[in-house]
């Protein structure tokens, strides 16, 4: 499929350029129109098979799942914003207690928010607050928004703090990259081992008193960084280094989490639970919503001690309430349909890998994965600007694809992607890599 760009998207585009506040668009002119599960359509009629699930928002579909829409609509002609954090309403409290039961046992306090950012910083506030103590650490190549409590936190280019410094009371470790270990090591466990010890003997040992640490923040997989895998046996250690200290394990499981790795939480992969989990993308089905998630035994907050105006908004409560339905009826179908297309499709990447030396690394859990790019395997020099050439003639080819980290390039369809759409993206990506490995080769 050839994909032809009309006056009309060029013109969107130019109007969106002259009155948006934004720095983030791709080089590629996708102008959204509508969905219907597998696939994504532009305003010129364009269709593509969609590998971005609009940022891991949409997975279970874009705009397919029916009983989410029908909640939105029910919901919006009864009462959309209920002042929940002032008055009483019965459905965000449903929903609530539908979502501890998916964490494990001993969960049982949720805060409401509009986004993962602001999850992130209800999280910062509420670590402190049940610790009574400051610092927080967080780790380089890290993403947790963009707002400043959260911007804090995050440590993935430095463009993103541009300005906006200093953030006090947030120090940064360094986490274990197996591909690219900040540690030189030559096995993954040495690079996680030399990971725990450069927080305990550096960080804690000189950068920052233990006893004043309020809580770890950390991605079971890191986004916007890479999707970066550690090794299975961090976190079991990181637990340990904060047991010892008494120190909270914040896990962002915004990006990773709702059945996207195959379990709801990432973090289960590595048989860890953490103090508090921040959630949000598609815990709204498409509506934004934030959620921070944690322990009855760190307590509650006193009158007045935290609040917002729209969490709890009825709209999104309606859509993340039929969201999580769905997932509780089909958690099984789903944690196989997740297992089995992730093997499928890590399986063809590999066999890319082998084909192509521009593919370096390949890397992820369930349908969470990523491949970097390089400029050679034995150098491992990113290959920033052939990644955008990929992801450019990927998008003409129709397929839409995300970055992150340097160089390199995230798959994440929804969940329910067919089969049928799945091999056909691969093929439509493997093409593109092909293009850009001969025209280096030239």
């Amino acid at each position: 499929m050839k994909i032809k760009i009309d006056s009309k998207t060029k013109r969107i585009i130019a109007r969106d350029q002259k009155v948006m506040l934004t720095t983030t668009r791709e080089h590629y002119p996708f102008v959204a129109d509508h969905g219907d599960g597998d696939y994504i359509y532009d305003v010129s009629g364009n269709k593509f098979i969609d590998f971005s699930s609009f940022i891991s928002v949409y997975n279970l579909g874009v705009n397919a799942n029916k009983e989410i829409r029908e909640a939105i609509k029910k919901q919006a002609d009864k009462l959309i914003h209920p002042a929940f954090t002032d008055f009483y309403s019965e459905k965000p409290v449903s929903f609530a207690e539908k979502l501890v039961k998916m964490f494990p046992k001993g969960f049982g306090r949720v805060f409401f928010s509009n986004s993962g950012t602001e999850a992130n910083e209800d999280a910062i506030k509420l670590s402190r607050i049940f610790t009574k103590r400051q610092y927080i650490i967080s780790f380089y190549n890290s993403f947790h928004g963009r707002t400043l409590g959260s911007l804090g936190l995050t440590s993935s280019r430095t463009i993103q703090k541009k300005h906006m410094g200093p953030f006090p009371n947030i120090v940064h470790s360094l986490y274990p990259y197996p591909y690219r270990c900040p540690f030189k090591s030559s096995t993954p466990e040495e690079c996680s081992s030399a990971a725990i010890d450069y927080l305990e003997s550096y960080l804690l040992g000189k950068e920052v008193p233990p006893e004043e640490v309020a809580a770890i923040f950390f991605e079971p997989i890191q986004g916007e960084g890479g999707y970066i895998v550690p090794p299975k046996d961090f976190f079991k250690e990181l637990k340990k280094v904060a047991d010892k200290h008494g120190i909270l394990l914040v896990a962002d499981e915004i990006q990773t989490g709702y059945m996207r790795t195959g379990k709801f939480l990432a973090l289960d992969h590595f048989r860890v639970s953490a103090d508090i989990y921040t959630m949000a993308k598609s815990l709204g089905g498409g509506v934004p919503i934030g959620a921070t998630i944690s322990k009855l035994s760190l307590g509650n907050v006193e009158k007045g001690e935290h609040a917002n105006t729209f969490g709890g908004n009825l709209l999104a409560i309606a859509a993340a309430d039929a969201s999580i339905d769905y997932i509780s009826k089909n958690k099984r179908s789903l944690e196989l349909n997740v297992e089995r297309k992730g093997k499928h499709m890590i399986s063809r990447l590999l066999e890319m890998q082998d084909r192509y030396e521009i593919i370096g690394d390949v890397r992820g859990i369930g349908l969470m994965i990523a491949i970097e790019l390089v400029k050679s395997k034995k150098g491992k020099e990113p290959a920033g600007e052939e990644r955008s050439r990929i992801l450019e003639d990927a998008f003409y080819s129709g397929l839409v694809l995300l970055p992150a980290g340097l160089s390199s390039i995230r798959i994440i369809p929804p969940l329910t992607v067919s089969d049928g759409a799945l091999n056909e993206g691969l093929n439509i990506l493997e093409n593109s890599i092909k293009k850009e490995s001969m025209r280096k080769l030239r």
